[in-house]
């Protein structure tokens, strides 16, 4: 069995969270709140290589295939002797039995230690208020969504992220115009100026952040961006607590492609930014090059709602930090195409006024 991590209340023994609320562990039991700092000397144990030790009954009918057994890992809960069963990235979670919260000690030992974590700063509760509020106001979303719609889910998790920075020097070319119209008594004049603009220089960039799980969808957590990394701490276990958390299974030397494209569509809004005083202004050749390249490890706080509705999942995310919530929401056929009827019959009602005023006048 792989090793477990439990923290425990020295006043009354009862397991302990991190509370977003007062950014303390905190016993729920007896209320005793502890800085996490207090309990960094729990974190030394990571600092050294740890082997996971699995064991596998054989013995019954049926047994593991080997790729099973690489995807699995078992823990036996120290407060209940429960058995935990997580896949290879699960890093933090709560006892099925005892619900005590247990930190996977191994799934952060040696180089897969993170170098920051920016902690939770809103809890469930705010994260339901913030999906009743975003299906309000939705005029065409079913209205039984609405009425019988229930959240299946809600659960906080550290989704890792790869942190790069680098440096960044790129040459562009645009092919602008400036236009100028004037008009006399017999004829009406355009004037069209073509200009080559050049713009070279050096940006630099501090930690684009790239998901490293796999079972993130990467335009969900795009969508809840920006993370504010001023709240960053070094990493301690303590902030796990009472939360889920993944490891990264998608490797910084993985992440550089999506990083690299999103340090190149950056790097060309801003030199596209300081051409102005154009009509028009197209992006014709350049090259951008990135050096200097490194990356950080990071555990962000993010909430997931799950809801089913027709046979389908819907997921929602909130930034645990900031409180931006994202998700796609069922559409009322009906009411679309009774919106898209009255919008074409407006329409076309102001456009037959138009016309018979200018034919009678």
């Amino acid at each position: 069995m792989a090793d477990l991590l439990e923290y425990k209340c020295p006043c009354c023994g009862g397991a302990i969270n991190f509370d977003s609320a007062t950014q303390k562990m905190k016993c729920p039991y007896c209320d005793t709140e502890f800085d996490p700092a207090a309990l960094m000397s729990r974190d030394e144990v990571l600092k050294q290589p740890q082997k996971d030790h699995i064991h596998w009954d054989t013995q019954t009918q049926s047994v593991w295939s080997e790729d099973e057994k690489a995807e699995l890992r078992s823990y036996i809960c120290r407060s209940c002797g429960g058995e935990i069963i997580g896949d290879a990235q699960t890093a933090a979670a709560s006892c099925p039995y005892c619900g005590n919260p247990v930190v996977m000690t191994g799934q952060f030992s040696g180089d897969l230690r993170p170098d920051y974590v920016i902690p939770f700063k809103l809890d469930k509760k705010a994260a339901k208020e913030k999906y009743d509020a975003f299906i309000q106001g939705k005029k065409l979303l079913p209205k039984i969504f609405k009425d019988q719609n229930h959240i299946d889910e809600i659960k906080g998790v550290y989704v890792p992220f790869w942190l790069f920075d680098a440096d960044v020097d790129a040459n562009i070319q645009y092919e602008a115009t400036r236009t100028r119209v004037w008009s006399d008594r017999d004829y009406d004049y355009t004037e069209t100026s073509y200009f080559m603009v050049d713009r070279a220089g050096r940006i630099a960039f501090d930690r684009v952040p790239v998901d490293g799980s796999s079972k993130m969808p990467d335009d969900l957590m795009e969508s809840i961006e920006p993370f504010d990394f001023n709240d960053a701490v070094d990493f301690q276990t303590a902030y796990l607590a009472g939360y889920l958390a993944d490891k990264f299974d998608v490797g910084s030397e993985q992440s550089v492609s999506r990083a690299n494209a999103r340090i190149k569509t950056s790097a060309e809004a801003a030199f596209a930014d300081t051409v102005t005083g154009y009509n028009a202004v197209l992006p014709k050749s350049g090259n951008i090059n990135v050096q200097n390249g490194k990356a950080k490890y990071a555990l962000y706080p993010v909430w997931l709602l799950n809801t089913t509705w027709n046979g389908k999942q819907y997921t929602f995310a909130m930034n645990g930090q900031t409180g931006k919530f994202v998700g796609d929401l069922p559409m009322d056929k009906g009411a679309y195409w009774k919106w898209w009827a009255l919008y074409s019959g407006v329409a076309g009602a102001v456009c037959a006024g138009l016309t018979a005023i200018l034919y009678f006048r």
